[in-house]
């Protein structure tokens, strides 16, 4: 109840002071919140740049990819030949590493947990609680 009368008490104060408030304060005056009102520019503000973003790329897709021809290796030097040669040398596949026999794994056994106790505890009066 001690709660209650509190939360009455103070909000009456604070309703008063807002009706105190609300007599204090000046008004605004009646014209200015006239939406009517004819003397005030109410323009719309447009704003513009001057600066152009570019214009979109467009791939032509219906239109075959040329592809050039490759260049004749006779007529290059040795050393593009060789490189070539390089290039085109396919990769033996590497050896795959033997797999390792897996160890047996150990699994923890289940422990037994401890009996549950339970206590009394003694009943809480009143609205809050008291430690």
């Amino acid at each position: 109840m001690l709660l209650a009368r509190y939360f009455l008490s103070v909000g009456g104060v604070l309703l008063a002071l807002l009706f105190v408030a609300d007599a204090v304060v000046p008004k605004v005056p009646a014209a200015a919140t006239d939406s009517n009102d004819l003397g005030t520019d109410k323009a719309v503000i447009r704003i513009h740049t001057d600066r152009k973003w570019p214009e979109p790329v467009v791939f032509d897709t219906s239109v075959e990819a040329v592809v050039p021809p490759p260049a004749p290796v006779a007529d290059a030097p040795a050393k593009t030949r060789v490189r070539e040669a390089f290039a085109q040398l396919v990769a033996p596949e590497p050896k795959k590493p033997e797999a390792k026999p897996q160890r047996k794994r150990k699994i923890a056994r289940n422990r037994v947990a401890p009996p549950i106790i339970q206590v009394a505890q003694q009943p809480r009066f009143g609205f809050f609680n008291t430690w």
